[in-house]
Parts: structure tokens; C-alpha cells; sequence
């Protein structure tokens, strides 16, 4: 995949960052691609996302870990429910959740 345009810093700071810890996890009922995360991110509070992976990853392989998310995406109807934020994911064979190397804090903010 060829780079994407350049974006100023100022544009790049107004991504929200965070380390999440999925809490819940299950499948989106009538959908073969998403998972219902319930991830909490700390003072921010908890946010539903819903990521398309459900089938590289069952909800059990998810749950009480934490991953990096973007928290302050416009909310995104995803059938009938409301996605507040992004599961961010390499590009592989599968997508590869990413995730800090050490133990840190629900609602860590990443710069």
C-alpha cells in the first residue's frame, strides 16, 4: 500500500490515542465480520467499538487485554448500533491488534 498523503502535526495531534482494556466482547448478532467491544479507557469512561475481526479472532482472545485504540472518531453507525472509536490493527495475513509491551493503565494516552 503506498503512503498516504502528508498531514500536518497539528492535524496529527487531534487524534485521541489511548490504551483500552476490552471488559466485554461478543459477536454482533446477523453479522459474519464484528465483534462488540465494551473497552474501558479509565477517567474517559467505557465506549462500545466495533472492529471487523471476528473472523481471525474469537471474543475470549480479546477480553481482559489491552489494545491501542482512537477514542475520538466521529460515532459511526455500524447496523443498528453506534461505534464510538477504533480498534487500530497492523495489516498482515490477518490483522494484528496492536499492543503495549508492558502493563499500563486503561486510558493511557499515546503521543
Amino acid at each position: 500500500m503506498p503512503m498516504k498523503p502528508i498531514i500536518t502535526f497539528d492535524e496529527f495531534a487531534k487524534m485521541d490515542l489511548r490504551i483500552g482494556k476490552i471488559i466485554d466482547c461478543t459477536e454482533k448478532e446477523g453479522s459474519e465480520k464484528l465483534l462488540r467491544l465494551t473497552v474501558d479507557f479509565g477517567d474517559e469512561g467505557t465506549k462500545t467499538i466495533f472492529t471487523g475481526i471476528k473472523q481471525w479472532y474469537t471474543p475470549e482472545e480479546l477480553k481482559d487485554k489491552h489494545f491501542l485504540f482512537i477514542i475520538n472518531l466521529e460515532p459511526r453507525k455500524m447496523m443498528d448500533e453506534i461505534s464510538e472509536g477504533m480498534f487500530l490493527c497492523a495489516e498482515g495475513e490477518k490483522p494484528i491488534p496492536l499492543q503495549p509491551i508492558m502493563d499500563v493503565p486503561a486510558g493511557t494516552t499515546l503521543r
